[in-house]
């Protein structure tokens, strides 16, 4: 995804949904029918659940779902889809700024803050951070602690540790093993 393109974020009632396995678990796409308004894993945080007026469409989320199985299995490094992500105008801008972030590369919540002009506002460059509907493709589990510690994941800590090693090349056979004890809550 071009980092400089900026996120809509106006959004329209009806959407669609796909679901895809990956090594994460099972995910759930959302889509406004023209562009990727939501990636959701199990038991994910900040998640209302499955709508009566969502409408299952495999075709239109045909796309997203090519380009996170070509991620998984390391074959793209960058997202190219339209998305459309609906929050106040300081999450837009934080959410805006995650797509900066490199594949493989980690920033801590103060230095997200800066970036975004706001450099006392690393709490809630946190709070807008772990409210990110779009998981994987707006890169939030690129952001640590500024010790560089694993602080806080929608997805679960787990989920994190599995993303950014899997972008910084860890041996398959370890994220394989890594995967299965994610999905079992096994690791801590």
């Amino acid at each position: 995804m071009d980092g400089n393109r900026e996120l809509d974020a106006t959004m329209t009632a009806t959407q669609y949904f796909s679901t895809m396995p990956s090594p994460v678990g099972e995910l759930l796409l959302l889509s406004d029918g023209d562009s990727l308004t939501g990636v959701y894993m199990q038991k994910h945080a900040h998640w209302s659940g499955m709508q009566p007026h969502w409408r299952r469409d495999d075709t239109r989320l045909r796309a997203a779902r090519s380009q996170l199985r070509a991620y998984f299995a390391d074959e793209l490094k960058s997202f190219d889809m339209p998305l459309n992500l609906q929050g106040t105008e300081f999450q837009i801008r934080v959410w805006n700024e995650l797509l900066n972030i490199p594949f493989g590369e980690t920033i801590s919540y103060g230095e997200l803050a800066q970036r975004i002009g706001q450099p006392n506002a690393s709490r809630a460059v946190g709070l807008a951070n772990g409210r990110n509907p779009i998981s994987i493709v707006v890169p939030c589990h690129r952001v640590v602690g500024s010790s560089g510690k694993l602080t806080g994941y929608g997805g679960g800590l787990p989920r994190k540790r599995w993303l950014l090693d899997h972008e910084r090349g860890v041996p398959r056979a370890w994220l394989a093993l890594g995967a299965v004890e994610a999905l079992t809550g096994e690791v801590g």
